[in-house]
């Protein structure tokens, strides 16, 4: 995942992030859905996917799903890489929280070169997974991710460890905070709430843990490895 001579604009990298991470999350890579994530409008959505295909990045046609090509997807682990390597660094070196990390990271990600990046990796001794779970592509872009289900697909009596907060939303991580929760908690499933209602779930210890309900939305970028 070497460095090239020309590096993309931090726009190219950003809509080749997205676009994996939206695919990652199962969810359908269109106009709109990109522009709801990046936070801009559909027409520069369109501008901006004719362009990474003109670029051979991406494949896709009017009014279809796009989807990143090999080279597409190159960049995108070594961007992904390049971002998850920062935080963890920012976190475990610098003792920044958690939570405070994405905005910091958001920059630092489009200005570290490679080189730097390995580095930090080495001295935090080429770790797998950030701060948020989120598992860190290898420099030769293979990722090797753990089994998990998601919290919202789960069944009462399901135990497990949480090992996962998908996207790192500062809001979730600082209520999960605000609840004690953290990653390598046990959590059971007590119970959930009819019509898409809240799950209930004791996190730590059986008979012992904290009671919480956590909504579908949380539920739903939560990461549990089952017992």
């Amino acid at each position: 995942m070497g460095e090239n001579k020309e590096r993309p604009t931090r726009a190219v990298e950003d809509y080749v992030k997205a676009i994996y991470l939206l695919a990652e999350r199962a969810v359908a890579v269109t106009t709109t859905a990109l522009a709801s994530h990046l936070q801009v409008t559909p027409s520069s959505v369109s501008a901006m996917l004719a362009r990474l295909q003109a670029m051979g990045l991406v494949s896709h046609r009017p009014y279809a799903e796009a989807s990143l090509t090999e080279r597409g997807l190159r960049l995108a682990l070594r961007v992904i890489r390049r971002r998850r390597v920062i935080e963890l660094y920012l976190v475990t070196c610098l003792g920044y929280g958690w939570e405070e990390v994405e905005g910091e990271a958001e920059v630092l990600e489009h200005a570290a070169t490679d080189l730097l990046v390995e580095r930090m990796a080495a001295k935090l001794g080429n770790p797998q997974v950030d701060p948020h779970g989120d598992p860190i592509p290898g420099p030769d872009g293979r990722i090797d991710s753990r089994p998990s289900c998601l919290l919202s697909t789960l069944e009462p009596g399901s135990t497990g460890t949480l090992v996962r907060v998908w996207n790192g939303d500062p809001d979730v991580l600082r209520y999960l905070d605000s609840c004690g929760v953290e990653l390598g908690d046990r959590v059971e499933v007590l119970g959930r709430e009819p019509f898409g209602g809240s799950m209930v779930v004791r996190v730590g210890a059986p008979k012992e843990g904290r009671v919480h309900g956590f909504g579908y939305g949380l539920a739903e970028v939560l990461s549990i490895e089952l017992d």
